[in-house]
């Protein structure tokens, strides 16, 4: 089966719970539609899960950027480079953002470690089209800023699929659906607090897993949809 999830924000024990509720096994696929660190207790350590989970497909949202560049720049300093004072200064305002247990966890890793955590998210994918049940889906973590029709994605740069969430009221893509995090279901008018969102055209994954929320997950051949708890 192929299951999408999204903005896991370090909750790795809703993961592992989430993981034995679908019996998910190495036959079966899971995309995770962005945002896996930051805010949560074990960023790092589900990053590490994670990228040991050749069946686990991670998209990158922007929390996953963000600290793409700045543990970089936090294992240059670490390593004895000079600190740069605009990157002190976007280090203030992740911390102040959610990111103190992914700068911890990362600061406490070997090098080893820390080189893999790093190109694991370096590596991540802007989109993945995937056909399941019939139906195709395009899993990209925000939606596409100024979609054109007639523009291929791999014209367009890699902030427009990260930040500006799709309409839930439009129909973005003729014949595919959007699945997508970014946008938490609880902010979309109509939504039912906690729960997976279908919009026109779209699905919302992100029920705020991270903000005493649960974690929502859809299977898509069948649809049907999983939540996991506090």
């Amino acid at each position: 089966m192929t299951y999408a999830v999204a903005n896991l924000h370090g909750c790795f024990d809703k993961f592992k719970r989430l993981l034995k509720e679908i019996s998910f096994c190495d036959d079966d696929v899971m995309y995770v539609v962005g945002d896996i660190v930051d805010h949560g207790e074990e960023p790092i350590e589900l990053l590490c899960d994670l990228s040991m989970r050749y069946n686990v497909i991670p998209i990158v949202g922007e929390c996953d950027l963000r600290a793409f560049e700045l543990l970089r720049e936090l294992d240059r300093m670490l390593g004895g480079g000079a600190p740069d004072p605009e990157v002190l200064s976007k280090m203030t305002e992740w911390i102040q953002d959610g990111g103190t247990k992914t700068m911890e966890g990362f600061k406490a890793l070997d090098e080893d470690m820390k080189e893999g955590v790093l190109e694991y998210l370096e590596d991540m994918s802007l989109y993945e089209e995937v056909e399941a049940g019939g139906k195709q889906y395009l899993l990209v973590h925000a939606g596409i800023a100024d979609y054109e029709p007639d523009s291929e994605l791999e014209d367009y740069m890699p902030e427009d699929f990260i930040y500006e969430s799709v309409d839930p009221d439009r129909q973005l893509i003729d014949g595919v659906t959007l699945v997508v995090g970014h946008k938490p279901t609880y902010e979309i008018e109509g939504a039912e607090k906690g729960r997976i969102y279908h919009g026109e055209g779209s699905i919302f994954l992100d029920c705020g897993a991270a903000f005493d929320e649960p974690l929502g997950c859809i299977c898509l051949e069948t649809g049907k949809e999983y939540y996991i708890y506090d």
